[in-house]
């Protein structure tokens, strides 16, 4: 039975386009998008009230465990930040800027691997369908757009990877800050929580 080499390239083409779109959708689909309605922008988040406690910036909760006044319990959060300051190196309220590493866009053949994977496939389906050559022609350029899509979405999350591991170090930055304060103002007589 002889097939017609456009029908078969139609077939091939949508088929690696299924493929692609069901691989993208199985992978942003674990993402929560954050939801708005058409003409309407997206929710901000509400204002947070400024506090003029160091603690509570830090969303710590501080008690006087041996009758401090508020003015003294100010002047020791003021002095134990001081000192954690100075001890970590590290500012909460002028965090240093800490960038992803940038993720490598140049070309890597991709390309020229999914084109030779696509013209073997081509191949084999043009013999059957009595072209082996139009076969593989069409089968490189079907492969060839898959393997750089590959390349583009490997892109795409080795960058969040990088984003993640900046918001990780961040994090722990600001975390051992809260533990040092946390000692600090326990040291002097307060419960911490």
């Amino acid at each position: 039975m002889k097939y017609n080499i456009r029908t078969i390239f139609i077939a091939l083409t949508l088929v690696l386009f299924a493929i692609t779109e069901l691989s993208a959708q199985q992978d942003t689909s674990a993402a929560p998008v954050a939801a708005s309605t058409p003409g309407q922008p997206a929710a901000q988040p509400a204002p947070v009230a400024t506090t003029t406690s160091i603690a509570k910036g830090l969303g710590l909760f501080v008690f006087p465990g041996e009758g401090q006044t508020q003015e003294m319990q100010d002047a020791d959060e003021m002095s134990s930040y001081k000192w954690v300051m100075e001890q970590t190196g590290y500012d909460p309220i002028n965090p240093p800027q800490i960038q992803a590493k940038e993720v490598d866009t140049s070309l890597d053949g991709s390309a020229v691997v999914g084109g030779a994977k696509g013209a073997a496939a081509g191949a084999a389906i043009g013999a059957i369908a009595g072209d082996a050559g139009k076969g593989a022609a069409i089968g490189a350029v079907a492969g060839g757009l898959a393997g750089r899509r590959a390349r583009k979405y490997g892109d795409h999350v080795e960058k969040q990877h990088n984003e993640q591991e900046v918001a990780a170090q961040k994090a722990k930055i600001l975390d051992d800050f809260k533990k040092a304060f946390s000692a600090s103002m326990e040291a002097k007589g307060y419960t911490v929580k």
